[in-house]
């Protein structure tokens, strides 16, 4: 049964009333319990309350996270038992009711994603979210070591791609991807990199992050140059050219410019990097991502 608690109004009237008619002990109870909200679950293991937290998942948290919770464009995979912002259903809790500062995880409520939830449709995500768990980390198949020569070798990836500090900026940093996606999502992103854009920057006032859209100016004097958007607005373009040089533009000083959703990763095939050598860089990313 969910817990009650007294309502704003109750306790500005409890205030009001005698220390002869009402305890001051009762009214400090009573005051610490809205102050210090419920922490554990009360539907924990209820297979109705998960099915309505799927139902309140889809449509609250289903456009970043992905149908499932197996991870989306913007937010990462929650069916693993590590959570990126821990992992006990209080600190769940705080994730969805407050957000993430810095990150695309808004506040509950606070966006025009979703309709917002009271605590008690909170407790049943987090039901559903424990329903859809796995609870033991797949090993993932493959040599992680050589997986990592790969990465910093003949397959690469750091020319564009950096972990822990090392590799190149122009796509996104993987660092966290072995924690945040699954494998078969970071396989598909290496065979199909246009399917899903990564995110970018974060921008105070962007509510989520800047894509790395393909972006192709031209120059007043003809110069063309290509390269993936760090920031934009309605009057400048901010991008990195395969070299990793920023350039500022103007868009009404350029001849042109267009923006493609077609990555400026190349595409992964079979004759390019093949399944066992994939396996292992993902391997390597999960190793990573996973400490």
């Amino acid at each position: 049964m969910m817990a009650t608690f007294p309502s704003p109004i109750m306790l500005l009237l409890a205030t009001l009333v005698p220390r002869s008619v009402v305890p001051v002990s009762l009214l400090l109870l009573t005051m610490a319990a809205a102050a210090f909200p419920q922490t554990t679950n009360p539907y924990a293991a209820d297979s109705k309350m998960a099915k309505a937290g799927e139902f309140q998942f889809r449509i609250n948290c289903a456009f970043c996270h992905g149908l499932g919770a197996r991870g989306g464009g913007r937010g990462p995979d929650l069916t693993r038992a590590h959570k990126p912002h821990g992992d006990s259903d209080a600190e769940l809790f705080g994730t969805i009711s407050n957000g993430i500062p810095g990150t695309a995880m808004p506040s509950n409520g606070s966006t025009g994603q979703g309709v917002g939830m009271t605590d008690e449709e909170i407790w049943q995500v987090i039901t559903y979210l424990r329903s859809v768990e796995v609870k033991a980390p797949t090993i993932p198949v493959g040599d992680a070591a050589h997986g990592k020569q790969l990465f910093y070798g003949d397959a690469n990836c750091s020319g564009c791609h950096m972990v822990q500090g090392r590799g190149g900026r122009l796509g996104p940093d993987l660092t966290t991807v072995g924690s945040a996606r699954a494998a078969d999502y970071i396989v598909d992103s290496v065979r199909h990199p246009s399917r899903r854009l990564a995110q970018g920057l974060l921008e105070a006032t962007k509510e989520f992050p800047q894509e790395y859209e393909t972006v192709t100016v031209v120059t007043a004097e003809g110069k063309e140059i290509k390269g993936v958007t760090l920031n934009e607005d309605n009057f400048s373009v901010q991008l990195m050219d395969a070299s990793e040089r920023v350039y500022m533009f103007e868009k009404d000083k350029l001849r042109s410019f267009q923006v493609s959703r077609v990555s400026l990763m190349p595409v992964y095939d079979n004759a390019l990097l093949n399944d066992k050598d994939l396996q292992d860089i993902v391997a390597y990313l999960l190793s990573v991502g996973t400490k």
